[in-house]
Formats: C-alpha cells, sequence, structure tokens
C-alpha cells in the first residue's frame, strides 16, 4: 500500500458499493488525511447469473476474486457482506473489523401485504395467495417458507435488489424474499414489505454484517482498520459462524443462526431445516461472552444428536 492510500476492493452492484461508501466515511472519520479509493471487481458469482446459487457448486462465489485481488496486492482492504464469506479464511488473510451490525431480519414482498405493520408477520404468511409463487435464491429462506406454508411455490431468483423488486412490480412472482439490512442500506421501502420475526424465519448466520479483510502482513492498514470493529457485533456473528463451521455449512445449507449478548451473556438460538421445510431442528443455548466457541460447539452437538447429519448429507450433491 502506499503511504495514506488505501484501496478498497469490492463488488460492483449498487449495494456493494453502498457498503464500500459507509467503510470510506468510517475510516476516514479515523484519518482524514488518508486517501481511500473504491475499486470495482465481478465475483464469480455475479458472472453466473443465470445459475441458481445452489448449483454454481463452489466455496465463496461471491468474495473469493476479490480475495484473490488482495492477495495480489491489487487492492489493500476488502468489504464483503460477511454471511457471504467462507469459516475458513485463505492463508494471509484476516478480518480486521466488522461495523456495527445491521436489522439481521428478513423481509417479505408481496402486493397483497401492503397495509401490513411491522409485527405482523405472521399474519401476512398466512395472507399470501394459496399457491403464490415466491422467489429467493436461499435454500434457508425456501425451507422456512415451505415450512409455514407447503403450498406455496418457492422459485429461484437471481439479479441484484432493484431487478428483484421488479420481478413483483411487474407481476411476474407474488413475492419475494430479501434481507432487511439490504433494503435499508439503499433506502428502499417497497409497498407491501414486512420484516419477519425471528420465529418465522431466523436470519443467516452473520446476516446484516459488513466485514473488512486486510493482509496479515499490512500492518498500517490493519492498525487503521482495526479502529473500527465492533465488539458486540465480533462477539455475536464470531459464535454463528463458528455454528456454521461446525457443522460444515455454506450457502446451500438451510441453517438460521442469531445471537444476542445481554449483560456479558450470549443466547444463541438455531435452526437447521430439511430443503422442504418438513424437517426442522432447533436449540438454544446461552453462556458467558467470553465462551462463545464453546456455546456453538454445544449448539451444533445438540442438532447433530438430533438428526442434523442426515440432513446435511441430503444437501450436498456438490462437493465444497
Amino acid at each position: 500500500m502506499a503511504r495514506g492510500r488505501i484501496r478498497i476492493g469490492t463488488r460492483g452492484s449498487r449495494l456493494a458499493l453502498w457498503q464500500a461508501e459507509r467503510t470510506r466515511h468510517v475510516l476516514a472519520a479515523y484519518d482524514s488525511d488518508v486517501e481511500i479509493e473504491i475499486v470495482t471487481i465481478q465475483s464469480h458469482g455475479d458472472q453466473q447469473q443465470h445459475q441458481s446459487v445452489a448449483d454454481l457448486g463452489t466455496i465463496g462465489i461471491f468474495t473469493r476474486e476479490i480475495e484473490r485481488a488482495l492477495l495480489d496486492r491489487r487492492v489493500d482492504l476488502a468489504v464483503h457482506s460477511l454471511k457471504d464469506l467462507p469459516t475458513e479464511p485463505p492463508s494471509g488473510l484476516t478480518l480486521a473489523a466488522l461495523l456495527p451490525r445491521d436489522d439481521p431480519r428478513d423481509v417479505l414482498i408481496a402486493g397483497t401485504l401492503e397495509g401490513f405493520e411491522e409485527g405482523e408477520s405472521r399474519l401476512a404468511l398466512s395472507a399470501l395467495p394459496r399457491a403464490a409463487r415466491i422467489g429467493t435464491s436461499s435454500l434457508r429462506r425456501r425451507a422456512e417458507m415451505l415450512r409455514a406454508r407447503p403450498d406455496l411455490h418457492v422459485v429461484e431468483l437471481r439479479g441484484n435488489v432493484p431487478t428483484r423488486l421488479r420481478k413483483v412490480e411487474h407481476g411476474e412472482l407474488d413475492g419475494i424474499l430479501l434481507s432487511s439490512a439490504g433494503l435499508d442500506r439503499l433506502g428502499l421501502r417497497p409497498p407491501g414489505c414486512v420484516k419477519l420475526d425471528p420465529e418465522i424465519m431466523l436470519p443467516a448466520p452473520a446476516q446484516g454484517t459488513i466485514a473488512l479483510q486486510v493482509r496479515t502482513d499490512d500492518e498500517p492498514t490493519q492498525t487503521l482498520v482495526s479502529r473500527v470493529d465492533d465488539r458486540e457485533t465480533r462477539l455475536t456473528t464470531t459464535v454463528e459462524r463458528v455454528l456454521l463451521h461446525e457443522l460444515h455449512g455454506g450457502c446451500r445449507v438451510p441453517l438460521g443462526a442469531l445471537a444476542k449478548l445481554e449483560l456479558e451473556t450470549l443466547t444463541l438460538t438455531a435452526r437447521l431445516l430439511s430443503a422442504d421445510g418438513r424437517t426442522v431442528l432447533e436449540t438454544k443455548e446461552s453462556g458467558p461472552s467470553s465462551e462463545g466457541k464453546q456455546l456453538a460447539t454445544r449448539a451444533a452437538e445438540e442438532l447433530r444428536s438430533r438428526g442434523a447429519d442426515r440432513i446435511l448429507a441430503e444437501l450436498r450433491p456438490f462437493p465444497g
């Protein structure tokens, strides 16, 4: 890195660029003299828009090209959605900071839900027309929807946020599922948008979190970036990601996990589903914040004792 200059690597979507700009603003608040440049990099997942996320069958489909640019010293800092990052980072890279977590919940957007209030997520689900077509690229969201409404037709949905929203606006789909954080960051509040309670749809591990990744040998950048690390976000998302790692999960695993920190006590709620939503394994574990990894291990062991390995085996037709 040239002295006083940081190159941020990011995907080129509107949402990814917003995350990079937020990072630039946060870092500039700590060091107004540093020059920060944003470099866009196309990910493998972005290049394969015609394929489903599940069928791509590879680890880090939205992150590995940016990580490669970081390792090749073409950029100095990578900005990711933490939920997209594999739980085992490449050698030579580290997560220097996690920004304060935004709303981790999922949202359901459907024309028939206009007028529903935020706390009415269960009523909103029941208000969907029978056999409604709901779009998502997430197996977790698919399984949760089928658990709640087995009559629904859940179909594959790719593209950026505005593209997905147009599917509902133009009547191509009855509804879609997105992350609340993504909509909030873009300042979007489409008609018929209802945030789903975690009891109905448990978020993906680390959902709503922006991660800042640097090279382990780049001490100047690591020192600056580490100043913006949010402790609560670090503790809660680490527990969720350790659980994901323990279960050897990835983007194709219908696993929801949400940890909360209250008075130095961590509580982790985890839910693993079969792809059709018919089998549901759920557990809740609590413990001191200093024992987050042990907490996640206990949760994984509990899920395994109830049949998690069988569900996971059925979900892995591809390597990785």
